[in-house]
């Protein structure tokens, strides 16, 4: 799985696409399971992705003192290399799965 993360992170159309695609069967699955409209899951998924997205932006950044590689002029707390590809996916990924888990869990609130 993280080869192929990183295989779809090489470029950005295919990091683009594997996140319009993989957001698209994620809503249509909570339309067609769950019975929300598209704005409705959109919407939703749009919350638990930005969500998410914040939530896994620290994980694996090394800056650039622990890396060796200041570059003059910039923060040297900066990071060295962020993978914000990598992470897009990995936030869709679990954005997918957790806009399923919400759908599910919703009627049996009562919302």
């Amino acid at each position: 799985m993280i080869q192929t993360v990183k295989f779809l992170a090489a470029s950005f159309w295919t990091t683009a696409a594997t996140v319009v695609a993989v957001s698209a069967l994620a809503i249509a699955v909570v339309v067609s399971l769950f019975g929300l409209r598209v704005s409705g899951g959109t919407a939703l998924y749009f919350i638990i992705w930005w969500t998410l997205l914040f939530a896994v932006l620290p994980f694996g950044v090394r800056s650039q003192v622990e890396a060796g590689e200041v570059v003059r002029g910039s923060e040297p707390g900066a990071p060295a290399a962020p993978a914000l590809r990598e992470k897009a996916l990995w936030t869709t990924l679990v954005s997918a799965v957790v806009l399923v888990v919400v759908a599910g869990v919703l009627p049996l609130s009562g919302l």
